[in-house]
């Protein structure tokens, strides 16, 4: 029997549905200009499948929008608290990713905070920024994490930080034995 969808994978599931209809697109044209799978693309618009954070970036920079943009357009209207109990967490099961909106989300602001947590072994690349040239501010809270950022690695441990601008593909890997923690202050261009 199965289960029933998240209920955020079948609100994003449409507002990708809609985005690709404002375009005009098919999933086809979709595919080509993302780079993404016509069979990915419909089984996540239809939340038969839980996108990738992978799949999610290349569909932002598609769609010129952050994944923390994306991500709040189907959430909630928000206050500008949100508790620790409100904040919305998004998991990317199969790649050991697990992010937490930390930042109340508006969209006339252009930063935000974000608790990002990898499993040990956990290995996340993206081609490139959802949009070119975000600055992006990197605190490890736990563990240590190797980041590559258009070719640069960085080795950071707890309590290192590291800022870049990112035009091109970065790689996010949990370089311990232990779940690496980290926050990261995003600002969009």
């Amino acid at each position: 029997m199965r289960q029933s969808p998240d209920p955020v994978d079948t609100r994003l599931g449409a507002r990708l549905s809609a985005l690709r209809t404002q375009h005009g697109w098919s999933l086809d044209e979709l595919a080509e200009r993302s780079g993404v799978s016509r069979s990915t693309l419909s089984r996540t618009e239809r939340a038969e499948t839980s996108a990738t954070a992978a799949v999610l970036n290349r569909l932002c920079h598609v769609y010129g929008r952050t994944m923390s943009q994306l991500l709040s357009e189907v959430e909630t209207a928000p206050d500008a608290v949100v508790r620790a109990e409100g904040q919305q967490v998004w998991a990317d099961h199969t790649s050991g990713f697990v992010r937490r909106a930390v930042s109340p989300p508006h969209p006339a602001l252009r930063g935000e905070l974000v608790e990002g947590r990898l499993s040990p072994g956990a290995d996340i690349a993206y081609d490139r920024p959802p949009v070119p040239g975000p600055e992006q501010h990197l605190w490890v809270l736990s563990g240590a994490l190797d980041v590559t950022d258009d070719g640069t690695e960085h080795h950071l441990g707890t309590g290192d930080c590291l800022r870049m601008r990112v035009f091109g593909p970065t790689r996010f890997r949990c370089a311990g034995s232990d779940e690496v923690r980290y926050v990261l202050a995003v600002v969009r261009p």
